[in-house]
């Protein structure tokens, strides 16, 4: 146990120079080791030789300059120890060294030294006297200690001639002298003291400077107090007078430790100006390599950087049982080091390899650890923490390095470890330990502290590891807050070399602030299940028992549980497992149950003990089922119950069993179903390429008929597949024969279905019929229909009988849209033969064509032409289109051609019928004149969808009044087609249907002037009849009665 900043007062300086101790097993501290402490540079023993003559006056003064000056000194055993001889003509011992052992206790005395007087100043005896006496082991000088004398005198001695001996005396004891002059004497008789000066000169110790005050006065001592204690004490914290470098006064020896085979390695971080070191306290002795010998890889003109160098501290074995110490400086140029050293027994050092930081700050080396993972003696891994690298979001994340060893005596990089991935102040990697074997797999395994995890609760790590490498994942991580919610910084100290309650396994001690947690381990178990089943298959012809109030099949399960300790020492404990058993897991349907809970699930607790077999049996049932083929499966899942103090299962042992308990199948010796299934099947339409068949409205179904036989023995969830085009939707299927006989269909896509034949078995020589029906579909059209049949079952069928298990089917169709055109025209048209020859062309009149889609799906690219008979012979027009619209739908284009010139070129077979031959023939069609061509292209007509095309005409009249005829039918034509051939057909519709108009010749009617006559006299008449009638009626009496009423009142009003 190591206390770094174990410090020591030298004057009002503290070094912490560390102190450390070895701790008994009962945590009795033992003998204490400080390597670098050193003897503070104020142990001095001081003694002040005081002039005590007539001459000294005031004396009080000297008494003032005595207590300021002894109080400036830091007088202990340790450190100060001050005598005073006083003289005259005499000298006098006031007190000795080892008299007052207080800073208090010599101010008090020296306030009580009264004056000694005499006449003479014998400053030659009075040195040698001290030099003798007042330095003797006697009177309590110490070996070691500095010896200090200060003398004060006034005036020229009165034994100069014994001077030199004197100093000799005092330089052969190395004897430092500081010699005060104090003037006030010569002062005041006005004397030269030049002679006094040269004198007290040669009583101070070389050189002058340093060593020689004078004073104008007594009161004057006064002034000289500070620099006189500045000169005799050694300034804080260095080596000698006037130096600023400090060695090992800080180094904090113990701040990290190593143990070793043969003795300790200390990190010194503190020494040489906090740039660290290292110190290794052996059975052969202390080495302590100088800053010098690490010069290569800390430059000495990096020396004020402080790089920290034994931060923490650390040894790996290399080939050839080789051992590299390893040290880290996690502030070398701010970024970090770790350095691989041999060390020899004179302390020369030779760095074998040095691994750098990479990020500003992180602290790269403030933790490493080797691991020797497999544990053969040759560390595998080294490990290097950089607890303060930033992740994600500046958070002081860390991260720890990991190093493989190559065989080449260099460890280079092989990743990182992995912690918990969120966001948060973790200083992962601040402390690192290397755990024997906690899992008992025979690889050292390693816990990483993250003190700042969980709003610096804390937290530890626990890798696995694996060959000679660490799992890079942790498998384990214990969170402070889970152990106390007033755990603060856990994980900032891991030891993992305790075994404090003696069941020979590693426990874990985890530093926090202000406490200490002590984790145990749990031993490790496996547990070897074994699962039978009696009787050993399932057997549902011959009932064996009744459950429910139905016969049914019954089973024993019986499962052992045979327990195993991995851990070291004697592990027969006991502890409670919970165990969960299921019977035919991924069933929908339940098909076995367990007597006691009449489900497929039971659960039950046992207790087992390490190093013996614990069996339990489970009854269970099976009912009358259709699927005989599938075995029933049975699963077992255990897991330990989690009690503080129980083991726990090894990791990756599995904790799942599963077993199938087979059916009784009925087939023969060797239980092996062997079976030949014969399939056929044709279509009820047939269509090649050249005449395919032709889709009609009333026709939407197409019937299959299919025929499926077993020749051999049972077949086991017989299964027909049906996989069909596109163009068809499966209607329904119907069996023709037997009506028991079960088959079901369920859809596996959207143009595929599976059915099940006679599930759960296709018995022997077994055959079956029957239909399968497919609806056409409305939305995809194509020219072939295709389907493929395919049998199988979970039976065994011979390779040589598998080419009768499938049939394809197909046939060539066109679909003949249910297309409906009707037309609304005006049938009869009179010319009227009185009209002006201004009226030449009579009013305009429209014929309607009406195009509906009646179908379930919609046509595409349909085409309505229209020929209106216009021109007659001699290019005399009768009849003018005047425009063609459409309604009810986009995408319809309507074209005329109305020239006459392309009229004729393309109608060349036409015989024109002149207006003088209309009473012989009264037809004018496309045939006997020249006529007009529409086209109507239509894009798409969708299912219930109606086009109407109106085309507007007009009758000349002025041709058939020149003609001679008594009635004429003008005749058009239209039909529909379509584009698509190869899908579509239109059939009847493709025909050319009529339009007719009849034209009649009017006749003049001449009217009888009496018929005028008698016309207008009539009117009159019942003009006069109306009048009677209303006047009879009161109808013109009405206003003039209102107006008489109206002056009358007035008068009234006046008479009032």
């Amino acid at each position: 146990a190591c206390a770094p900043l174990w410090s020591q007062e030298c004057g009002t300086s503290a070094f912490s120079t560390g102190i450390c101790t070895s701790v008994s097993d009962n945590l009795e501290p033992g003998e204490a080791i400080a390597p670098t402490s050193q003897r503070c540079s104020t142990y001095m023993d001081i003694v002040i030789v005081l002039d005590g003559s007539n001459s000294i006056y005031p004396w009080y003064e000297v008494q003032n300059f005595l207590s300021n000056i002894l109080s400036k000194f830091h007088i202990s055993t340790d450190q100060m120890q001050v005598g005073i001889l006083q003289y005259g003509e005499v000298a006098l011992h006031e007190w000795s060294l080892k008299d007052y052992q207080t800073t208090q206790e010599v101010v008090e005395a020296a306030k009580n030294i009264s004056r000694q007087e005499g006449r003479e100043t014998r400053t030659a005896y009075a040195i040698h006297k001290a030099c003798t006496e007042a330095f003797s082991p006697e009177r309590g000088a110490r070996e070691g200690a500095t010896k200090v004398m200060i003398v004060v005198t006034d005036g020229e001695s009165h034994d100069g001639e014994e001077l030199p001996d004197a100093l000799q005396e005092c330089e052969d004891r190395n004897i430092t002298r500081y010699a005060i002059a104090v003037l006030g004497h010569y002062i005041r008789r006005q004397q030269d003291p030049e002679t006094f000066i040269s004198e007290i000169k040669y009583i101070a110790s070389d050189p002058d400077d340093k060593y020689f005050f004078n004073v104008t006065d007594e009161a004057a001592l006064n002034d000289i107090v500070d620099a006189l204690g500045d000169r005799i004490f050694t300034l804080e914290g260095t080596l000698g007078y006037n130096q600023s470098s400090f060695h090992m006064e800080m180094s904090q020896i113990g701040f990290s430790t190593h143990k070793l085979d043969d003795g300790i390695l200390f990190g010194m971080v503190g020494a040489y100006d906090w740039d660290g070191g290292v110190l290794k306290e052996g059975i052969y002795g202390r080495i302590a390599p100088s800053r010098e010998a690490f010069e290569s890889e800390f430059p000495l003109e990096l020396k004020n950087h402080a790089a920290y160098l034994g931060y923490t501290v650390s040894s790996v074995i290399v080939g050839d049982w080789k051992r590299l110490y390893v040290a880290g400086a996690p502030r070398f140029k701010h970024k970090g080091k770790v350095i691989l050293f041999e060390l020899s027994d004179d302390g020369d050092v030779n760095i074998a390899q040095a691994l750098n930081g990479e990020q500003i700050g992180s602290y790269y080396g403030s933790e490493v650890c080797g691991l020797d993972v497999d544990q053969d003696g040759i560390t595998d891994l080294l490990l290097v923490a950089a607890p303060m690298y930033l992740g994600s979001g500046n958070k002081e994340a860390g991260r720890v390095y990991i190093y493989s060893f190559t065989g080449e005596e260099v460890f280079v990089p092989n990743g990182t470890l992995k912690s918990e991935e969120r966001s948060q102040d973790a200083r992962f990697g601040y402390a690192l330990a290397a755990a024997p074997d906690l899992n008992h797999d025979g690889f050292t395994d390693l816990v990483v502290g993250a003190p700042l995890e969980d709003e610096h609760r804390g937290a530890i790590y626990v890798y696995h590891g694996d060959g000679i490498y660490v799992n890079p994942n942790y498998k384990q991580r214990i969170p402070g807050s889970s152990l106390s919610p007033s755990l603060r910084y856990f994980g900032r100290s891991v030891s993992t070399q305790l075994d404090l309650d003696g069941d020979q396994l590693i426990d874990l001690a985890v530093g926090a602030h202000g406490s200490a947690v002590l984790l145990s381990s749990r031993s490790i178990v496996q547990i070897n299940v074994s699962l039978s089943f009696q009787p050993h298959s399932i057997n549902v012809i011959q009932k064996t028992c009744q459950r429910g109030g139905r016969e049914s099949s019954c089973l024993n399960a019986t499962a052992c549980f045979t327990t195993v300790s991995r851990s070291p020492g004697p592990q027969s404990t006991s502890f409670d497992l919970w165990v969960s058993a299921t019977l035919d897991d991924r069933k929908l349907s339940a098909r076995a149950l367990f007597d006691d809970s009449s489900h497929r699930q039971t659960q039950l607790a046992l207790q087992v003990h390490t190093g013996r077999t614990v069996c339990h049996r489970l009854p269970f049932h099976v009912y009358d089922t259709a699927d005989y083929i599938r075995p029933i499966s049975f699963s077992l899942k255990f897991k330990i119950n989690d009690t503080e103090s129980g083991p726990v299962l090894d990791e990756g042992w599995p904790t799942t069993i599963k077993k199938s308990i087979q059916f009784f199948k009925d087939c023969g010796e060797d239980d092996v179903c062997t079976t030949d299934l014969v399939l056929q099947a044709h279509m009820d339409v047939t269509g090649s390429r050249q005449k395919p068949y032709v889709i009609r409205s009333p026709r939407r179904r197409l019937a299959v008929e299919v025929q499926l036989q077993n020749r051999l023995e049972n077949a086991y969830n017989t299964s027909l597949t049906l996989h069909y085009s596109k163009n068809l939707h499966f209607s329904s299927l119907s069996i023709r024969e037997d009506a028991n006989f079960k088959m079901e269909c369920t859809a596996l896509g959207a143009n595929s279905h599976s059915c099940n034949v006679s599930y759960p078995v296709f018995r022997s020589q077994s055959k079956v019929n029957f239909m399968l029906e497919f609806e056409f579909s409305c939305t995809s059209l194509h020219s072939r229909v295709q389907m493929k049949l395919h049998a199988a079952s979970d039976s065994v069928e011979r390779e040589e009988t598998l080419m009768d298990n499938s049939v394809q089917l197909q046939s060539f169709v066109q679909y003949e849209p249910d297309l409906f055109v009707s037309d609304s025209n005006l049938k009869r048209y009179e010319v009227h033969p009185t009209r002006t020859v201004s009226e030449a062309i009579g009013p305009e009149f429209h014929t309607h064509l009406r195009l509906q889609n009646l179908g379930c799906y919609s046509v595409s690219h349909l085409e309505l032409r229209l020929r209106l008979p216009s021109v007659a012979a001699e290019d005399a027009r009768f009849m003018t289109l005047t425009d063609v619209f459409s309604y009810n739908a986009t995408g319809v284009n309507c074209s005329v051609q109305s020239d006459l010139a392309q009229l004729k070129a393309r109608q060349g077979d036409v015989r024109t019928l002149h207006p003088e031959d209309m009473m012989q023939n009264d037809v004018l069609n496309c045939s006997r004149s020249w006529c007009t061509e529409v086209v109507c292209e239509v894009q798409q007509l969708l299912k219930g969808q109606a086009v109407v095309v109106r085309v507007s005409r007009r009758v000349h009249d002025d041709f058939f009044r020149k003609a001679k005829y008594k009635s004429v039918r003008i005749i058009g034509a239209y039909r529909l087609a379509a584009r698509e051939t190869n899908l579509i057909t239109l059939g009847k519709e493709t025909v050319w249907r009529e339009t007719v108009l009849e034209v009649l010749k009017g006749r003049a009617i001449p009217i009888s002037l009496w018929i005028l006559i008698g016309s207008v006299i009539g009117g009159l008449l019942l003009l006069s009849l109306i009048i009677f009638i209303l006047w009879k009626l009161g109808f013109f009496t009405r206003k003039q009665r209102g107006l008489n009423e109206g002056v009358r009142n007035p008068a009234a009003a006046a008479l009032e």
